[in-house]
This record gives structure tokens, sequence and C-alpha cells, in this order.
């Protein structure tokens, strides 16, 4: 399969985990105290655990010294969408917790729940090395920037110790193993792999869950998201793609920087906001509207980068 009709598998994947969250929510075999069970187990065990796995075994020790490019190039484009949230609060006319929310919801992607499964299907090889290089920016911002703009009146103050999580353990020390060539052993490295496998199912799953259970009326109204599907996930992935193409940078890293850079609200968001007492309704309805876009948004996004620029 080429690239775009590996991406048109993957989505139409997530459509039946998302399907499947609904049902299992209306059904009643799942509860809201069980969706937060599966958070918890797929943020602090089955994706660091896939990060993981994906890099011990696909990853050689030259590809990832020769990766480094990845830092500056996710730096960029976060300070860039940190300008780009910030004009669009001001253009429509957002304010208080609604406007960092908002700040927060155009900066950060799920990269997670669904960057990882894509990316890795399209470039089984590498791909999961460029999220994971991301991903240390990433997490930097999201624990700095991110903590301000989730707490009422963004007063949000940085704590290192959140810099310390399973994801960036589980980044640090699968690099730690690349650089040095240590092999885990075939039986523990298979079952990691049965482990890590179930992160994306049972994160759709849980997105599904969530879903079913808000006012989906009440947000598609809300027309400042459909802001967010505009820039983040259409205009910024296509500028990424073409900034890179004048850069020289391999045509792989270009596309994946790009597919990245077009992912829905990373649903950390909403947990964000509501542990900080902040307006966490509003960040589900940018994860619902962003998320239920993206369906069309990320197969659109690919076909346009690889036909027509």
């Amino acid at each position: 399969m080429n690239t775009f009709e590996i991406l048109l598998e993957q989505m139409g994947l997530f459509v039946i985990y998302l399907l499947a969250g609904v049902i299992l929510i209306k059904a009643k075999v799942l509860s809201s105290e069980m969706l937060e069970a599966i958070s918890r187990f797929v943020v602090k065990m089955a994706l660091p655990i896939l990060v993981f796995v994906n890099i011990t075994d696909g990853v050689e020790k030259e590809t990832l010294i020769h990766s480094v490019l990845i830092l500056f190039i996710t730096a960029g484009f976060y300070f860039f969408m940190l300008f780009c949230g910030f004009g669009m609060t001001k253009l429509f006319h957002l304010k208080g917790d609604r406007a960092g929310i908002y700040q927060a919801m155009s900066m950060f992607g799920n990269v997670g729940f669904m960057g990882i499964p894509i990316i890795t299907s399209i470039f089984p090889k590498n791909g999961i090395l460029y999220i994971s290089v991301f991903t240390i920016i990433d997490q930097f911002m999201l624990w700095t920037l991110g903590v301000k703009f989730t707490t009422p009146q963004g007063e949000g103050k940085f704590n290192p110790k959140k810099l310390v999580n399973p994801a960036t353990v589980a980044i640090l020390l699968a690099v730690f193993l690349v650089l040095t060539e240590i092999k885990e052993p075939r039986i523990l490295d298979m079952g990691l792999q049965k482990i890590g496998g179930t992160a994306s199912p049972l994160a759709m799953i849980y997105v599904g869950g969530i879903f079913a259970s808000i006012h989906i009326g009440k947000h598609l109204k809300e027309f400042a998201l459909y802001g967010i599907v505009l820039t983040k996930m259409i205009l910024a992935p296509i500028l990424l793609f073409v900034l890179l193409g004048f850069l020289s940078v391999s045509s792989e890293i270009q596309l994946t920087m790009a597919l990245i850079a077009g992912m829905p609200v990373m649903t950390s968001v909403v947990m964000m906001a509501n542990t900080s007492g902040s307006d966490g309704d509003y960040a589900m309805g940018g994860v619902f509207i962003t998320t239920i876009c993206s369906i069309i948004t990320l197969p659109f996004i690919c076909w346009f980068l690889q036909n027509v620029l």
C-alpha cells in the first residue's frame, strides 16, 4: 500500500475504535470510572511501553544521532503555533480561561494516541524515532506553557517534576539502550510489544466513550474551534512541509513532521484543565470537533502534500 492508503486504513481503524467506545458507554458496559481507569493505564503504561519497544526494536544508533535536527524543527513549530493561537484568541474575542485553553489546544496535538500508530504504520523503520524526538520538546512545552494556559487566570507555575513521567522515562531509557547497543531479552521484548499494542485501540475507545457523554450540539456551535481545524490541522502542516522542503530536509522527516503538526487536540489538555479547575468542558469540545474533523483533514493533507506540492 502507498502512504495515502496506509493513512486511510489507520483512520478507518480509529473510527471503529471510537464507535466501539460510544457503543460501550451507551450499552452501559463501561462507566465514566472505568474510562478513567483505561486512560490511566494507557498514559502510564501502554503508551510509554509502545514508544520504548518501537525505539529499541527499530532504531539504529547512527539514525538516532542524525535526528537532532527534529528538535529544532519542533521548537520552531511550537513557537509558531503559540503566536497563531494568540492571534486567534484576539480574532474570536476569547478572554479569561477560554483564551488560555484555546492557546493550549492550538499548540498541542494528539501525538500519543493518534500520531504514533499513523506515523509508525507509514514509516515502520524510523517513524517512532521522529515522534520520540518530537515528544522531548512536546513534553517540555506541555508542562511549562501548557500548565500556564490550562490554569485559571493563567497563573499556573512550572513544576519540573512534571517532566519526569512514564513517557519521558521510556524515551530516555530507550535512547540510552540504542546508544549503548544493549538489547533486552527476547521474551521481555515480546511481552512489552503485546502490552504496547493495546495503547491505540484503548486510547481511542476511551475518547469515543468520552464523546458519548458530552453535549455534542453545544460544541458544534463553537465556531472558534473550527479556527483550530483551519490553522493547526490544515495551514500549519502545509506551511511546515513547504518550509522543510526549502531546508532540504529528507522527504520522510518532511511528511512526518507535517502529519504530526496536523493532529487533533491532545486529550491531556482536557485532563489538565479539569484538574486545575479551568474550563475543561470547552477543552473537551475542542477535542471532539478536531478529532471528528481529522477523519477528513489528515487524509486530505496527506494527499495534498504528496500530489499537489
